[in-house]
């Protein structure tokens, strides 16, 4: 029985025994991982065109005949964290034009809706390390719809639905492959790969299986001493490489499969009528299998190499291959390659790490979640450990040019993030979305990491200092928006994010803190500096991220001359202040010297929240925080549009308890002395009370406690914010009366649009006029439970506004978080409200239990939208499944 014991306590703690060692450095555990992009073409740092068109610059059908100069891409793809190899899947039905190796989708120029993938897979699951994984696809037996989905999107407006996949039929009659890829690592450089081929149809099928290796082309930009070229040669059923950096490398493969071996190097014939560096370029394996030519190497050499099956399976039936991806000798790799098991050792691996990892997830879900929520946790979770990327992009080099190439056009130097030329990436990072946003995003990044700190914080914290090191951090303190336009400016979240990692952490790496704290030292200023132009303590900042929520454009030129003073800038900075007070406050309990810099954020918070007030951001007959434009004679223009910009303010509060003060003398002095000879700032530090325990505690919160209940009276109405699944970013208000303002001679309108925008502003991806956003709502909820933290019970508001009921605001974020999870679990009929009308997505068993994460989702039905692999911050649903069912 002790054996036993033993045995199930070995299998629940494996996976936290390979995060310890990966942490320590004893063994790299994290060093190969789905880190492979689903989307390299159509991004930035691919874009060499004179007017920063990407999409057109290097469009899909360019992608399987051009070689990447940053990154690759694939599909249940895997690679090292410096991307020397790449490993993904190829496959095809028979009947397609081109091999399937890489998703497909409309980009910003081709959708109704801006970017827009037309393909269907999911991440299914993902242990931090990436020692188990599943991914899942389902591809037509039917020729693939490439023509009809470009031309009838192109058709479609913006008041139009997108034209998807599964409304062109392919998917009738259930004539598809369900195509599942596991991967369980004997060691950190060993993967056992399952591939099942599952025919879903009620007729025999055919179908190509392509497991491809290839090595990233680092050679053809004509680097200095970069110019070495690894090789992958042909050897019976597997595949050998070898590189002068990685060592050697084997593929193996079970059965007969037939090797066929190119070069990933671009098809220059092809694009542009010239001659190339390889007789048998990238695309030489998919003309090869599609089209039958003489394009794979007889000689069984090349950089970029597949191994061929050709699968027959019976209608409803399944067939799989086992292959073996193994690190087997170290530089130069010449060693005669070892034979991998494919047998009794493999199925081992395999059971093993499906077992562990179910008890990892065991562990942590909490039993009170249904079975239903632990899934949707557990794919979210998943789908957060395969959103992470290698991402390389050195800006100076982008800037201009390589060597090897012609010179980039000369407007480069002056246009889109010229002055970033610092930054050099080559990181693995949290991705928003592997294929509609494959590049980091800051905002994104930081609620991404409150999540994955539930699983891994020490690639949490290690993904949060990352863009505060001196090669992403601008030399003049701001932090990197997103590829698109670094110098774009994002909510500043870093610091909110960093306290939740290092809560969640237990409370204890003050090292960590510390470095966090004195990074943003340097942003927090660069805030200051840049955007208070009138140094009055109110905030612009742009659209900061909300996108279309206002009635202009906020990152543009106003329509006449002023300043656009912003309630949600000001909000976030009072939040910000906050954060680094709470910082400070938990390093100067081990280092004294820090309460000098608790009494200056202390200080700071106090003049931005009064001045809220004072400037006239809160307007007291609407009991709502607004923006205003500020004239240059000095007259405003309040923007009373009623929008999440409004209830960000909320976010902005903690507490400081008497343990506290009477630990650090200096700060509860300054305390003391700013309440006596400062009294116009009582509203927002002013509030006592004692807390459960009976000793003092204050609140400081940019939203009075008077205000608190107004402005909560408005969030929680369901005829303004409060939707059956979570809180909108616009009030349905608006819908019957549309906010207008006229400004230089044209007008401006605000509408309520639960679901997609027909504003085309930020490209048409503009969708916060009504969609419910899982960010703003966590964040929302968080404040209620910070306020509940110093309220207790006392304060009761009433949930829904004009329903009679009052709760207490721990029962009301309870609610608001459970409303959130309804979103992606099935109802009292068996449907999830993320999946709106398509029966194929609601009923089919084959489908249903698979759980996309959009991006938004429909402010009065949860229909999801968007994005549909956002398990970014949509994945912060696990969070919210962990926390009220603990």
């Amino acid at each position: 029985m002790a054996g036993v014991v033993e045995r199930e306590r070995m299998i629940e703690d494996a996976e936290r025994a390979r995060l310890a060692q990966a942490d320590s450095g004893e063994f790299n555990w994290r060093g190969w991982g789905p880190y492979l992009a689903e989307r390299a073409w159509g991004t930035v740092r691919e874009d060499y065109s004179e007017h920063g068109t990407a999409w057109d610059y290097f469009p899909h059908d360019h992608a399987r005949s051009r070689t990447y100069r940053w990154n690759e891409d694939g599909m249940a793809g895997v690679c090292d964290e410096r991307q020397t190899f790449c490993f993904a899947l190829g496959l095809w039905n028979g009947v397609d034009p081109i091999l399937k190796e890489r998703m497909f989708g409309l980009g910003g120029d081709g959708g109704n809706h801006g970017e827009d993938v037309k393909e269907y897979w999911w991440y299914q699951d993902s242990t931090p390390t990436h020692s188990w994984m599943r991914w899942r696809y389902h591809y037509p037996q039917a020729r693939f719809p490439y023509d009809e989905l470009v031309s009838v999107n192109a058709e479609r407006g913006r008041a139009d639905n997108e034209y998807e996949l599964v409304d062109t039929g392919v998917f009738d009659d259930d004539r598809y492959w369900a195509v599942t890829v596991d991967y369980a690592k004997a060691t950190p450089t060993d993967m056992c790969i399952l591939i099942t081929v599952a025919n879903r149809g009620d007729q025999p099928a055919r179908l190509h299986v392509l497991p491809t290796l290839w090595f990233r082309n680092t050679w053809s930009w004509g680097l200095p001493g970069r110019d070495q070229v690894p090789k992958i040669t042909a050897d019976g059923a597997r595949l050998v490489g070898q590189h002068w950096v990685l060592g050697q490398l084997v593929l193996a493969g079970d059965g007969e499969p037939t090797p066929l071996l190119c070069d990933n190097e671009t098809n220059t014939e092809r694009l542009w009528g010239l001659p190339g560096r390889s007789r048998f370029p990238k695309d030489g394996i998919n003309d090869h299998v599609v089209d039958g030519a003489d394009t794979v190497n007889p000689a069984g050499e090349g950089t970029k190499g597949a191994l061929h099956y050709v699968l027959d399976v019976p209608a409803g039936g399944q067939t799989q291959i086992r292959l073996r991806l193994r690190l087997t000798s170290p530089p130069p790799g010449t060693a005669p390659a070892p034979a991998l098991d494919l047998g009794a050792g493999f199925d081992a691996t395999v059971a093993a790490r499906q077992l562990e990892a179910d008890a990892f997830f065991d562990r942590l879900i909490p039993a009170a979640a249904s079975r239903d929520e632990a899934s949707v946790a557990r794919q979210a979770i998943a789908g957060l450990m395969w959103g992470k990327q290698f991402y390389h992009f050195d800006v100076h080099q982008w800037l201009h040019g390589d060597p090897g190439a012609a010179p980039p056009p000369a407007g480069r130097r002056h246009g889109r993030n010229h002055a970033w030329w610092h930054m050099n990436s080559f990181d693995v990072i949290s991705m928003p979305d592997p294929w509609e946003y494959p590049w980091y995003a800051a905002w994104d990044l930081a609620f991404h990491c409150v999540t994955i700190a539930r699983v891994d914080p020490g690639f949490a914290k290690d993904q949060l200092l990352l863009l505060l090191r001196e090669w992403y951090m601008h030399p003049n303190g701001q932090v990197p928006a997103y590829e698109w336009a670094f110098g774009d400016v994002n909510p500043p979240v870093h610091a909110w994010a960093a306290l939740k990692v290092f809560e969640i952490d237990g409370g204890r790496d003050y090292d960590f803190l510390a470095r966090v704290l004195h990074k943003l030292l340097l942003n927090f200023t660069w805030w200051v500096n840049q955007k208070d132009t009138g140094g009055n303590n109110v905030f612009e900042g742009g659209f900061l991220g909300l996108d279309n929520v206002g009635p202009f454009d906020r990152s543009a030129a106003l329509p006449v001359a002023g300043t656009l003073e912003q309630s949600d800038g000001t909000g976030w900075m009072a939040m910000y202040a906050l954060n680094l007070l709470d910082m400070a406050l938990a390093l100067a309990v081990h280092d004294p010297s820090y309460q000098d810099v608790a009494t200056k954020f202390f200080e700071h918070f106090a003049y931005i929240a009064a001045a809220a007030y004072h400037q006239g951001l809160w307007d007291e007959d609407d009991s709502f925080f607004y923006d205003v434009l500020r004239l240059p004679d000095g007259s405003q223009v309040p923007l009373k549009v009623r929008s999440v910009v409004g209830l960000l303010p909320l976010a902005a509060t903690t507490r400081i308890t008497s343990a506290t003060l009477n630990r650090l003398p200096e700060l509860a002095a300054r305390l003391r002395w700013f309440l006596v000879n400062k009294p116009e700032y009582a509203e927002v530090i002013g509030a006592r009370r004692l807390a459960g325990d009976g000793r003092q505690q204050r609140l400081l919160s940019m939203v009075g406690p008077d205000q608190i209940v107004r402005l909560l009276a408005r969030m929680l109405d369901e005829d303004e914010f409060l939707s059956p699944y979570g809180l909108r970013t616009l009030s349905r208000y608006h819908l019957d009366k549309p906010f207008t303002v006229s400004l230089g001679g044209q007008d401006f309108t605000v509408g309520y649009e639960p679901a997609e925008s027909t504003s085309g502003l930020f490209g048409g991806n503009s969708n916060w006029r009504g969609p419910i956003w899982m960010p703003t709502n966590f964040l929302l909820i968080s404040a209620l439970r910070d306020y509940a933290a110093f309220f207790g019970d006392d304060l009761l508001i009433e949930y829904p506004t004009r329903s009679g009921t009052k709760q207490t605001l721990t029962a009301i974020a309870d609610d608001l978080s459970n409303r959130l999870i309804s979103l992606f679990t099935r109802d009292d009929w068996g449907r999830r409200a993320i999946y709106g009308a398509c029966d194929l997505f609601q009923r089919h068993p084959d489908w249903r239990d698979l759980i996309a994460f959009p991006e938004y989702f429909h402010g009065d039905n949860g229909a999801g939208l968007g994005a549909w692999h956002q398990t970014g911050w949509t994945a912060l649903v696990a969070d919210l499944i962990l926390t009220v069912r603990r």
